[in-house]
């Protein structure tokens, strides 16, 4: 190959780099697109200072206007502030967060009424203020325990224990096995040494090989010694925690759903009329500094209302394919993918999963994640002439609701003859596996 074909070959490559990358308009529209609202809101502050060509409108979060036109005496605009406060904007304690998911599982009254007091006696940092003996006398000792497995595998994994290291090794033995959990625990004590690189004599000490102590140390740097922190405030208060802020609401009215961006905390911004005017009647410098200001606050508007537009319509196709969950519960969550959605939208696949990214919408059922409507399919329909698919998620919450209305311990073969009748054809390592997550002990154990 000559050196004009190498030539040629380079700059052609270097063409299609060129090509494939991203303007820093484009870099922003995306990062937009994937905020959250109460970061996007944070973002629209920062512009409005940046560009003196983008005009504060309105501010739907802190402004009431009476129905005259004109601003009332303060009532209505109090009234106001406290329906966005309740009704949109949420403080999510850690307590909050693990009693939102504990009451979505079908659990006998005694094993819920225990896992509630349990969730209230957290510290900040997740673990037990009271000792559970003396915030849970006189109860079942099966109910206790169970409570106790349920909330420690809630999300964050590893609360309810007594200090970072019961939490430590339960993550450990939860997500990587007992066996990796007791090498872990061993380690533990000598993570300072993995950051400073002086693996040799605890290589000797143990007998392992590098690759598996780089290994077992990654697991341990994906652990939370204190999972609750990441909902306490700086000052340790649990009251005060992060911002849990719908995206979207839905409404429903009989069989009918409404579907509201929530534009509340989103402000109404327009151009100044005065840089409007400069940029066509200035000249020189001050024109040019005019015009690159209302092409970028432009821009800016637009990509704004393609963020709440893409957000809106990627709703609006799981409200169409999650129907059976908004009108009867998680029970009848559907499997949905996102590049489902992204087809019937007539959009890339990358787009929808933006959409959805940190997202939330509130619904009759609770609050959920974006993402939580998508998931995969478990099994396939039985042959009763339907072809129906039922998500993971959806049969999770029908192993509950069985084992609940159960008159003696079923087996999981008995269980997957049940969901057989059902319609769902699962194999019985599916139900074990299943039931395991659910903390639902064996027919014998039950």
């Amino acid at each position: 190959m000559g050196a004009m074909d190498i030539a040629q070959r380079t700059g052609a490559v270097q063409e299609q780099r060129f090509g494939l990358r991203l303007s820093p308009a484009l870099i922003q529209s995306v990062k937009m697109m994937e905020m959250p609202i109460a970061d996007l809101r944070l973002r629209i502050d920062e512009e409005l200072e940046k560009n003196a060509a983008l005009e504060l409108v309105r501010d739907r979060g802190t402004v009431s206007l009476s129905k005259g036109g004109g601003v009332d005496d303060g009532t209505a605009a109090d009234q106001h502030r406290a329906f966005i406060e309740e009704g949109l904007v949420r403080r999510e304690t850690l307590q909050e967060h693990l009693l939102r998911q504990l009451h979505l599982r079908r659990l006998p009254d005694a094993v819920r009424e225990a896992g509630e007091l349990i969730v209230q006696n957290l510290s900040p940092d997740g673990f037990n203020q009271t000792p559970l003996d003396e915030l849970l006398p006189g109860r079942p000792e099966d109910a206790v325990g169970q409570a106790l497995r349920v909330v420690r595998r809630l999300e964050p994994q590893g609360c309810a224990v007594d200090n970072y290291l019961q939490s430590i090794e339960f993550q450990a033995e939860l997500r990587y096995g007992a066996k990796n959990a007791r090498k872990i625990m061993l380690l533990l004590p000598y993570f300072d040494d993995y950051k400073r690189k002086k693996l040799r004599p605890l290589m000797r000490k143990m007998g392992w090989r590098t690759a598996e102590l780089h290994e077992l140390f990654g697991m341990l740097k994906t652990l939370a010694p204190f999972p609750g922190r990441h909902f306490a405030s700086d000052q340790g208060n649990v009251s005060e925690t992060r911002f849990v802020v719908p995206d979207v609401r839905v409404l429903r009215r009989e069989d009918e759903f409404t579907i509201r961006i929530n534009n509340e905390e989103i402000p109404v911004l327009g151009i100044a009329p005065f840089f409007l005017k400069g940029s066509v009647e200035a000249s020189g410098a001050a024109r040019d500094f005019m015009s690159e200001n209302v092409k970028e606050a432009r821009w800016f508007i637009n990509a704004l209302n393609r963020r709440n537009q893409t957000v809106f319509r990627v709703a609006r196709a799981i409200v169409h394919f999650q129907r059976g969950f908004f009108l009867r519960g998680p029970k009848y969550l559907a499997p949905l993918t996102q590049k489902t959605v992204a087809v019937e939208l007539g959009m890339h696949e990358t787009t929808v999963s933006r959409a959805a990214k940190g997202k939330y919408m509130e619904t009759d059922w609770g609050l959920f994640e974006i993402r939580y409507f998508f998931t995969n399919s478990v099994g396939t329909g039985v042959p009763t002439g339907t072809n129906k698919l039922f998500s993971r998620t959806g049969v999770k919450e029908r192993i509950l609701e069985i084992v609940a209305n159960e008159k003696g311990p079923l087996s999981d073969v008995q269980i997957v003859k049940l969901l057989n009748a059902q319609g769902i054809r699962i194999a019985r390592r599916s139900v074990t596996k299943y039931r395991a997550e659910l903390d639902i002990g064996s027919s014998f154990e039950r």
